[in-house]
């Protein structure tokens, strides 16, 4: 789920739809409260575990940080040099995915048809959006780790592509996490002077306040999410739907990067590295191998979505 997260066009929320276990995570966020908080404070620490389902929550946040500095490595690595095949998996778990939440829909209503419409209106919408320049500023750095991390909890609308149109992917999610785990290993082996890095230090801090806001968000919009889905499921899973069939647009896997440019000039951020407009799509040529290729993957993403549904079927 983390390393979906750090794919731009991809939902981690999404992944914990497939995987089954989306509404224990809404739920399980949702228990962080003044409850929660009371616990904690008096010292009573097993008490305040079991409130917030500390084994689950446990290895959620556990697994996701963890694949920041390992899975999501290799993917960075498989998305430079097999960047198609790679999106190709993405879009037939996605295509998968639809098919997975919709066989739980016995009637469909107007207000469901509604739903999907506007998730769907969304999803497109924002895929067509024109990213913002880079901002360093603390607390738009705060307002980028609320909004990002919605990626987290509403299904089909990725977090990461939500920073990219904020402008401040680069960094937030490849900057900060390379400069931290650099200022990491350093500080393990020993070597304290790098503490003395004004522009680590810098990086570190923007991390330190990303994941703040990210926290913040991840529990506030729990807590929306978890009301809404108690007296509302039908229709919030008929919104999500239609966020999923949005985002085909995002990761549509035959696709052009576009840069920023100005006077047929590439416009460079503070680092010298080009700046994401968009992506202009492209109609795939079915006379080339790896298009063929590309369809096997699709079909092995809607695959492996199929067999997770038989076995979670099938399971005591």
């Amino acid at each position: 789920m983390g390393a979906a997260n750090k794919v731009p066009g991809v939902s981690g929320g999404t992944i914990s739809y497939v995987l089954g276990f989306y509404e224990e995570l809404i739920y399980s966020f949702k228990t962080i409260n003044a409850k929660a908080f009371q616990l904690l404070f008096s010292g009573r620490f097993k008490e305040f575990y079991k409130h917030i389902n500390g084994p689950f929550l446990f290895l959620i946040m556990g697994g996701s940080v963890f694949s920041y500095f390992s899975i999501s490595l290799v993917l960075d690595y498989f998305l430079k040099y097999y960047e198609l095949y790679v999106w190709s998996w993405f879009f037939g778990m996605i295509i998968g995915s639809v098919f997975y939440i919709g066989k739980d829909f016995k009637k469909w209503t107007y207000r469901n048809y509604i739903a999907i419409c506007i998730g769907i209106s969304i999803g497109i919408g924002i895929s067509f959006l024109t990213p913002a320049t880079e901002n360093d500023n603390l607390w738009f750095v705060f307002l980028c780790g609320i909004v990002s991390i919605t990626g987290m909890t509403l299904p089909g609308l990725s977090g990461s592509f939500i920073l990219i149109l904020l402008g401040n992917y680069v960094l937030l999610l490849v900057d900060s996490v390379n400069v931290f785990l650099e200022v990491l290993t350093n500080l393990c082996r020993g070597n304290f002077s790098i503490l003395s890095n004004a522009d680590k230090i810098k990086y570190v801090k923007l991390l330190t306040v990303f994941t703040a806001g990210s926290a913040f968000g991840l529990v506030s919009v729990s807590h929306v999410l978890g009301y809404v889905l108690q007296r509302f499921e039908k229709t919030v899973n008929a919104l999500i739907i239609g966020f999923i069939i949005g985002s085909f647009g995002i990761v549509w896997p035959w696709k052009e990067t576009l840069y920023l440019q100005e006077n047929n000039s590439f416009i460079l951020d503070k680092r010298g590295g080009k700046i994401v407009e968009n992506y202009q799509r492209f109609m795939p040529n079915i006379n080339e191998v790896e298009t063929w290729l590309a369809f096997f993957y699709i079909v092995l993403g809607i695959a492996l979505i199929l067999v997770i549904d038989f076995y979670g079927k099938n399971k005591k």
